[in-house]
């Protein structure tokens, strides 16, 4: 991705981010792997709710700071986005009715059929397959693929590997054809030059990391 939007990444600025996050996410493994998975989810879940709320944190200082009125502000992007609604509905109807077609036909079956019998076929574990339908839906549309996750936790339960699984891909990959459909759409971007690839590039990233990840904590 960066190599396609000319993004050079030998240059300190980026090692540094890019080295910096790495160490993060690796003293975050490695002090979360011997905890009990209960004692993990609520570890995590407590670290999630401190990054939400410094966020919000964050953009509320920084707003002090330029001696912007961060209340008024919002409420004129929140009158911004309601237009930005109205402008989207007919997008938002295409998006759906080819989603529908998608999982009416029984391409979504075919695909994960596919996959499992080529995994299966050089030995590697299928356990994770059930899951999978969840990242090839995120594509698509978010509230399809929450769907497809609640099927997975009735039919494996809350607390198996392959519920814990489908909740890590929920939240590793994006709605790349909903956000060309819909929000390229209502803004008039029809040439999307290399988004597309790029935004299915990082789906598959992120869709084989859940897998990892969900395997090193949870299998």
């Amino acid at each position: 991705m960066a190599w396609v939007q000319r993004i050079r990444l030998l240059q300190w600025p980026v090692m540094a981010l890019f080295g910096g996050f790495a160490a993060v996410m690796g003293g975050l493994y490695l002090a979360l792997r011997g905890l009990p998975p209960e004692q993990m989810s609520q570890a995590i879940g407590v670290l999630g709710s401190g990054v939400i709320f410094g966020v919000i944190v964050l953009f509320v200082a920084a707003g002090a700071w330029r001696r912007i009125n961060v209340y008024e502000t919002f409420v004129e992007g929140a009158k911004e986005g309601f237009g930005v609604a109205i402008q989207i509905v007919p997008y938002l109807i295409a998006m759906l009715a080819a989603i529908s077609v998608f999982r009416s036909t029984g391409c979504m079956d075919i695909l994960v059929g596919a996959i499992a019998a080529a995994v299966s076929a050089v030995g590697l574990n299928t356990d994770f397959v059930p899951a999978l339908p969840v990242g090839l839906m995120k594509t698509l549309s978010g509230s399809g693929a929450r769907g497809l996750m609640i099927d997975v936790m009735k039919t494996y339960g809350v607390d198996s590997f392959q519920g814990k699984l489908a909740a890590i891909i929920q939240g590793s990959t994006e709605t790349t054809f909903y956000v060309l459909a819909v929000y390229f759409g209502s803004v008039n971007i029809r040439k999307t030059r290399y988004a597309l690839g790029c935004g299915l590039f990082a789906d598959a990233v992120g869709l084989v990391g859940a897998i990892l990840v969900g395997y090193a904590f949870y299998h």
